[in-house]
């Protein structure tokens, strides 16, 4: 087969890790060959092998993950990794066998008796490039989906959490062949090949711009890919809202993982004259969360000094821009950085011009903007790539947002929960992503649905052979009319 890792013989040899990705990836796939459709047993039995890997290893997880972040606040580390992970292992290993059952479909009158059956299908190999942001869940909730279906799987972690990639693959090695389910290392000729490799499914999460370069590399070996980007996610507030409901709900959905997450809202649009009653009742809830003391293990720190220098780029920006910040804590206090920790920050009255509102902040920091008129809301919200979440708050107008915006998700009165319905798809759309998985989604996501036709010994379709005659036009004039 042909792929982006042929290489010509001027080239030099590859280096040991990349050796051992491609040779890990040949193996899988001839195994996948040989043994195209694992059985309920099997599949079953790899779910609980993924589950006992997490569940003997939590504490390890929770360090690892706090170490590679600085400080990762460990009930955040339960409730969005741990918890989330077992919950899409118990709802496939319940729900498994009812997917693997085949389909039943109708038949047309004219091709009777006769029966069409859909028959789910494992698509092969697949590959996960992960995000450091929520490294355990946004790893293993896709290799869930790939392991119910039927797949092998290799994964490529961050290189952005080194304790944990270490951690993953020890721990995977440990109850899984090779060539059921791989962990990779995390070096850069690694990350590079990976998406050129012809997986039969790919699925990256992570920026809309490294999105692009995924999607190219696949797209070379025709590898469907499932994309889970970002974006800025809106908050719409309608004048009708409860502004102090608002203001608890908004700051959880920013500040969890310190704002490090890809639906996180991302910019509020208010009532022009709520504006500042409205900022100033965040700031009070940022402050009554999380307090003002950067060592509040509460709170957590950003992934890098990088990122932090980017966040401090955003606001000094907005500052000089005109925007008025507010903080709950004051930001000159060195032991924010020496923790790296960014202080909870609204930029209220922010503009279209400011870096803020250029790009994705992945942080703790909220643009607020004012709105005169609803249709503006909406307006300013459509005129932006879509979002991969969009939040609104109200008691009037949300039926007009949802039907008059597109965006990959969305929860009325909250922030970020629609993201832990396992019977609803995740994912984004146009620049958010594309593709969506969790729970029976995934399952399909990794799967086919292969149509099978079984036709009877009693069928006349026969009449339709040659030498043509009276027949045919029987039953021409029958497929006119029925279906």
């Amino acid at each position: 087969m042909d792929h982006a890792l042929d290489r010509p013989s001027d080239r030099p040899p590859p280096s040991a890790p990349l050796r051992g990705l491609e040779d890990a990836f040949h193996a899988m796939v001839e195994r996948s060959r040989a043994e195209p459709a694992p059985g309920l047993a099997e599949r079953l039995d790899r779910l609980a092998r993924l589950r006992t890997v997490v569940a003997d290893n939590e504490e390890r997880f929770r360090q690892a993950i706090s170490a590679d972040f600085g400080h990762r606040c460990a009930v955040e580390t339960n409730i969005a990794e741990t918890m989330m992970v077992f919950s899409e292992i118990r709802h496939a290993t319940k729900h498994l066998k009812s997917w693997m059952a085949p389909q039943r479909v109708s038949t047309a009158l004219q091709f009777l008796p006769a029966r069409n059956r859909l028959m789910p299908q494992p698509l092969g190999v697949v590959g996960i490039i992960a995000p450091w942001n929520y490294p355990l869940q946004l790893t293993l909730a896709p290799a869930i989906g790939a392991l119910a279906a039927g797949n092998r799987v290799i994964i490529k972690p961050s290189e952005l959490v080194p304790h944990f990639s270490s951690l993953l693959k020890e721990t995977v090695a440990e109850r899984f062949d090779a060539a059921e389910l791989l962990v990779t290392g995390i070096e850069d000729e690694v990350a590079k090949a990976f998406a050129h490799l012809p997986f039969d499914h790919l699925v990256f999460t992570g920026s809309t711009r490294v999105g692009r370069l995924v999607a190219e590399a696949a797209g070379r070996n025709l590898t469907p890919v499932t994309l889970e980007l970002g974006g800025k996610s809106p908050v719409i507030i309608d004048a009708s809202a409860d502004l102090e409901e608002a203001a608890e709900r908004i700051p959880y959905g920013k500040l969890l993982n310190a704002g490090q997450t890809c639906i996180a809202p991302d910019y509020v649009l208010v009532p022009e004259r709520a504006l500042q009653a409205f900022a100033e009742k965040v700031r009070a809830q940022m402050r009554r969360m999380f307090g003002t003391d950067p060592s509040n293990k509460d709170y957590t720190s950003v992934i890098s000094d990088r990122h932090y220098a980017r966040l401090e780029n955003l606001v000094s920006d907005a500052a000089r821009r005109g925007a008025k910040i507010l903080q709950p804590a004051k930001p000159d206090d060195p032991n924010w950085k020496a923790h790296r920790k960014f202080p909870p920050t609204l930029i209220v009255g922010a503009s279209e011009d400011m870096a803020a509102m250029q790009e994705e902040i992945f942080g703790p920091v909220l643009p607020v903007l004012g709105y005169r008129d609803p249709a503006d809301a909406i307006a300013f919200v459509n005129a932006r790539d879509r979002p991969l979440a969009l939040y609104c708050k109200d008691r009037v107008a949300r039926d007009e947002v949802l039907a008059r915006t597109v965006s990959g998700g969305v929860t009325v009165n909250d922030c970020l929960f629609h993201f832990a319905q396992i019977n609803q798809p995740m994912g984004g759309v146009g620049a958010s992503g594309t593709g969506a998985y969790h729970g029976e989604w995934g399952f399909r996501t990794f799967g086919k649905l292969k149509p099978v036709f079984y036709r009877s010994k009693f069928n006349r379709l026969a009449d339709l052979y040659p030498p043509y005659g009276g027949k045919i036009a029987r039953l021409e004039k029958m497929m006119r009319f029925v279906s």
